[in-house]
């Protein structure tokens, strides 16, 4: 049946958030970048890793100067899944000026092209690099460093996996902040012997913008709690009518499309048999829809990518 769209005037502007949201730096992050400073002369290249939904949104910049500097550097675009692949093209012109080597990976596919393309480049770019420090060392290291909840440790073992046939050495998780500090060296090849240093995600200590923190809590670098689940399922709504994504429609079962977050979640909390029972003034119960369990609802659908391929930065291209 043909989704019903609405002619509403959509939002064109979506309402303001705590500031504080946008200044969440926690302390193992600062920590956390002190450490990956400390170990950079024993660093022979990095890996920055960023979720492809947000190529260009809410990546640390202090990265490319505090970090990387002349060190060989590529940058990975991880859940590349959940973008429509014709756009890797686009994204990769943009970004080229800056970051000559990107790579798009999915970490959760382990025959994953990107994933094969990776040690291969990271070889030859350490091979054409001046060592300095390290120019006698027979052993190399990558440090995989970018903002939380990307992908990073996930890259870590499916490397590992591939190049050394071994197990998962860093925990992985669906929330952000799962790495606390810079780990341990762990063996990613024998022949040649290379090592990979896991790393907490640095968040920039100043997001600048509210759109841009708000992509951040949707890809699931900021955690829910900090923002709520409601107000990210909102500018969810927001986003995906603001450049006519109306597949949500059909998806949920909605009648048409709309611009109220309420509607959205009253109609999931129906649909998914979420509800409250509230007991009233009068002492009696009634059910009310569950709201915060239609948002995560909601919100899992974009981020599993089963509402659709999205990527957030379409209008920067």
């Amino acid at each position: 049946m043909a989704q019903k769209i609405a002619n509403d005037k959509f939002r064109s502007v979506f309402k303001t958030i705590d500031r504080d949201v946008l200044r969440w730096f926690p302390g193992h992050m600062g920590k956390g970048l002190k450490q990956m400073q400390q170990k950079l002369r024993s660093v022979d290249c990095i890996i920055e890793v960023h979720d492809a939904r947000i190529p260009f949104s809410g990546r640390n910049a202090d990265f490319k100067y505090t970090i990387s500097g002349v060190k060989p550097h590529i940058l990975v675009l991880n859940k590349a899944d959940l973008i429509e692949k014709n756009l890797q093209p686009r994204i990769v012109d943009r970004l080229e000026s800056d970051y000559p080597h990107v790579v798009f990976t999915n970490c959760k596919d382990h025959s994953c092209r990107g994933v094969k393309k990776i040690f291969p480049l990271a070889q030859e770019l350490i091979g054409n690099s001046n060592r300095y420090n390290r120019e006698a060392e027979d052993n190399y290291n990558i440090m995989v460093i970018g903002v939380p909840n990307v992908g990073k440790s996930s890259l870590v073992n499916a490397l590992r996996a591939r190049h050394l046939n071994k197990g998962k050495a860093s925990p992985v998780g669906a929330n952000a902040g799962i790495t606390r500090s810079v780990l341990h060296k762990i063996k990613m090849c024998d022949k040649p012997l290379f090592y990979m240093l896991d790393t907490p995600g640095i968040l920039t200590p100043n997001i600048p913008d509210i759109d841009i923190g708000l992509k951040l809590a949707l890809c699931a670098t900021i955690q829910d709690h900090l923002v709520g689940e409601t107000i990210i399922a909102d500018y969810l709504l927001f986003w995906l009518n603001r450049h006519k994504h109306f597949e949500y429609v059909s998806h949920f079962n909605l009648p048409n499309s709309t611009d109220d977050i309420l509607d959205v979640l009253a109609h999931i909390s129906k649909e998914f048999k979420k509800v409250l029972r509230v007991r009233t003034p009068l002492n009696e119960y009634v059910l009310r829809p569950n709201l915060e369990a239609a948002a995560h609802i909601f919100l899992k659908s974009f981020r599993d990518g089963s509402l659709g391929k999205y990527m957030l930065d379409e209008s920067l291209l």
